[in-house]
């Protein structure tokens, strides 16, 4: 193989484990998938920027033999915010894993069950005809007959006002 047919490859792999590891429901095998993206972006950038040439300062080279440093300054901004989400990332597996010692993302029976519904257009949709538990929040039939009873915070005893 050329040098020219590995790199490529090489990205080609990379993207295809990254999105691969995206999308599995283990948050660290999403961490690692995303690293790979990241890195596999960063060589595409890199291999992208041509040829390697000279250090791109007056007078230490021609202008013709000087190096692109766009590519340069681009992956290392790449660099920064790949780090960022993977802190943010690395945050959330930390905090998953103290609620829950599980860092996996479980099944979410609410979307299973507005999925399970039949498709109908928002412009024909009638609350009234749905069935109690498909209405929404603050529908009519689910509020209780004295609305001076709620109150604005949980904390609150019902009827104390502002002070």
């Amino acid at each position: 193989m050329t040098p020219t047919i590995v790199l490529p490859l090489m990205i080609g792999g990379l993207y295809a484990a990254g999105v691969y590891l995206l999308l599995d429901r283990s948050l660290t095998r999403v961490l690692l998938g995303f690293l790979l993206l990241g890195n596999a972006t960063n060589v595409l950038v890199l291999s992208a920027g041509g040829p390697a040439g000279l250090a791109p300062i007056l007078g230490y080279s021609e202008p013709a033999e000087m190096n692109d440093p766009l590519p340069q300054a681009l992956i290392l901004t790449a660099i920064v915010i790949t780090f960022g989400v993977a802190a943010f990332l690395l945050a959330m597996i930390h905090r998953s894993w103290r609620l829950a010692h599980n860092e996996a993302v479980g099944t979410d029976e609410e979307d299973r069950r507005v999925a399970a519904r039949r498709a109908l257009d928002a412009d024909e949709l009638d609350p009234d005809e749905l069935a109690p538990d498909d209405r929404a929040a603050g529908h009519a039939d689910s509020l209780p007959g004295d609305l001076e009873e709620l109150a604005d915070d949980v904390d609150l005893p019902a009827g104390s006002g502002s002070r």
